[in-house]
C-alpha cells in the first residue's frame, strides 16, 4: 500500500546528517557551521569523507559529532568500497515517516535514527568519460550506486530531510538555517529535492549515452575470458 502522507511538520530541525561526498569542497565549511548552528547535529559517514570529517573535527570533536556507518550499521564496508550505505538501517532513516506510528516502532525495533539532511555527491562519471582514452571498465568502476540511492530516498522523502547535492548551495544552505533557528520549511526541502531528482537524472542519462557509444567487439579487448572455453555469443 502507498503511504499518502496529509500532515507533516513544515520546520525540520537539522540534528542527524548523512554525508558521502566524492568532491569535498566546501566540508570543512558546512561541517562547522552546522555545528555552530546547532551544536548538538552528530554526522554520520563513509570512507574518504569519514577520514576528512575527522581531519576537520580533530580528535577531541570527533568521538562527539562523528560516527562511522559501519559502526552504526554494523556492517564492515565491502571490498574497494562497493558496498557502504546499502544497508536497511540507513533507508530506514531516510524514508521513516516519523509521523507514521509504524515506522516510528520500526527505527525504534532496529536502533536506527530519522536522518534530516544527506550531504551528497557522486563519483566522477562524467569527469571520467570526457577524457580521451576511458575505456568501458574505467568508466564502469566509476558508476555510483549507493549515492544515487542515498540522494533519491532522501529527495522522496523530503517531508523530513533535505538532500543536499552540489556544494556550490553550502553557504545559501547554511544561511537559511542559520536565520530560523537551526531549521528547514517544507519549501526549501523541495527546491532540494527538485535539484536531487535533477541530478540523477542527468548523471544516468550520462552513463547511458557513453555505454550506448561503446560496441561490444571493444569488451574483448579489456577483459581476459575465465570461460575461454565457452564461444556462444549473447
Amino acid at each position: 500500500m502507498v503511504n499518502i502522507v496529509r500532515q507533516i511538520d513544515n520546520w525540520v530541525k537539522v540534528q542527524r546528517v548523512l554525508v558521502s561526498v566524492s568532491d569535498k569542497a566546501g566540508l570543512e565549511g558546512l561541517i562547522a557551521g552546522l555545528i555552530e548552528i546547532n551544536p548538538e547535529v552528530h554526522f554520520y559517514s563513509t570512507g574518504g569523507s569519514y577520514n576528512a570529517i575527522t581531519a576537520i573535527l580533530g580528535p577531541e570533536k570527533t568521538p562527539r559529532y562523528l560516527t562511522q556507518v559501519s559502526e552504526y550499521t554494523g556492517q564492515p564496508e565491502m571490498q574497494g568500497g562497493l558496498v557502504k550505505t546499502l544497508d536497511f538501517k540507513i533507508y530506514l532513516g531516510l524514508l521513516s515517516e516519523t509521523y507514521n506510528e509504524a515506522h516510528r516502532a520500526d527505527l525504534a525495533r532496529t536502533g536506527a535514527v530519522p536522518f534530516d539532511m544527506v550531504v551528497c555527491n557522486l563519483y566522477p562519471f562524467e569527469a571520467t568519460v570526457a577524457r580521451a582514452g576511458t575505456t568501458v571498465e574505467e568508466a564502469r568502476a566509476n558508476i555510483d550506486i549507493g549515492g544515487p540511492s542515498m540522494i533519491r530516498a532522501a529527495a522522496k522523502n523530503y517531508l523530513r530531510v533535505a538532500p543536499v547535492v552540489d556544494p556550490a548551495d553550502y553557504p545559501e544552505l547554511l544561511a537559511f538555517p542559520r536565520a530560523h533557528e537551526g531549521k528547514l520549511s517544507l519549501e526549501k526541502r523541495f527546491e532540494l529535492a527538485c535539484k536531487a531528482f535533477a541530478l540523477t537524472a542527468r548523471y544516468d542519462a550520462a552513463i547511458s549515452s557513453f555505454l550506448a557509444t561503446r560496441h561490444r567487439a571493444e569488451l574483448a579487448s579489456i577483459y581476459t575470458f575465465m570461460d575461454a572455453g565457452n564461444v556462444s555469443q549473447g
